[in-house]
């Protein structure tokens, strides 16, 4: 597998450039630097979900009086659909207008691999999270309580899990998009794969840092799970992988195994109580906290090899 980003041109040139096209304008093709790109991404995403939110907010509150927010299914689904548009639109419009790129160019393609890719990402999870769950219980630091189908009427179990599912694939795409779409391959193109591939890492594990109990090792956990994540990206050179683990990862860490999904509470089959080491489970975060997600990240950084290992990236845009 070989990956080729476009190259400055060195020479004399380049020192003949006026200091606002040096500050402001690519040295290799008519746009705007990498950085200046991802800043007016960040910028437009932000006033999007500014507009969008507050329309939301006020169609919940005063059309079904539902504040929407994290403390309910709901509300928790109708904040992650505007983080949704808002992440998407703006991503559209800069890939478009400042990129000079398409869409589908950052890894969104349907054809060939996408479904497939998809599809294997979120089985390739469930064994991921199985072996978490399994591992720890196996070592006595689980136990499961009950099962919703106990307490709840089908309907009900049935309407959280496909609940639960729809607001994992928001979430899968919309991240996806965001770190291993946009700051990934922005950062790239204005520097390396590399430095692209661990910056955007980084920044995926300090959003996290909002989430209810975060902490550094929490950080570190996502940080590592975004190189995880980015190394599907390179690999396939397709950004599908990544969204069927990311969305397969939350899913069955949450809903199917019952743990918190980085400290976030989802509906849940299994009523667990986990009273091993916080060191080694995550404690009320979650096991992206916790010392027993590194042998579930191997497991996956060899599999996304041997999966991938017939693909041919010849460019990374």
């Amino acid at each position: 597998m070989t990956n080729r980003l476009p190259q400055s041109p060195a020479g004399s040139a380049g020192s003949r450039r006026s200091l606002a096209a040096t500050i402001f304008l690519s040295p290799s093709e008519p746009r705007l630097r990498a950085g200046w790109r991802l800043l007016l991404q960040i910028i437009l995403q932000m006033l999007l979900l500014m507009i969008l939110g507050g329309i939301m907010f006020y169609v919940m509150l005063f059309g079904f009086g539902i504040a929407p927010g994290a403390d309910s299914a709901t509300g928790l689904l109708v904040s992650q659909l505007a983080d949704l548009l808002a992440v998407t639109v703006s991503i559209f419009i800069a890939r478009r207008f400042l990129d000079r790129r398409s869409f589908a160019s950052l890894g969104l393609r349907t054809a060939g691999y996408a479904g497939r890719d998809f599809a294997i990402g979120i089985g390739m999870t469930c064994l991921m999270m199985g072996s978490i769950f399994t591992l720890e219980w196996c070592l006595g630091w689980l136990r499961v309580e009950s099962f919703a189908w106990q307490t709840e009427s089908v309907g009900a179990v049935a309407s959280g899990v496909l609940l639960f599912a729809a607001i994992c694939v928001l979430v899968g795409w919309k991240e996806e998009l965001m770190s291993r779409g946009y700051h990934l391959q922005t950062v790239a193109s204005g520097t390396s794969l590399t430095w692209g591939w661990l910056l955007s890492s980084a920044v995926f594990g300090l959003l996290h840092l909002a989430n209810p109990h975060a902490n550094l090792l929490s950080v570190v956990g996502i940080i590592l799970a975004g190189l995880f994540l980015g190394y599907a990206y390179i690999r396939t050179g397709s950004l599908w992988l990544s969204i069927g683990l990311h969305t397969g990862w939350n899913f069955f860490e949450g809903v199917v195994f019952g743990f918190p999904v980085s400290g976030l509470s989802f509906y849940t089959l299994p009523r667990i109580a986990v009273s091993g080491p916080v060191l080694w489970t995550g404690g009320e975060f979650g096991p992206e906290a916790g010392m027993v997600l590194i042998p579930a990240l191997v497991i996956g950084f060899v599999w996304i090899f041997v999966y991938a290992k017939d693909r041919s990236i010849t460019s990374v845009p």
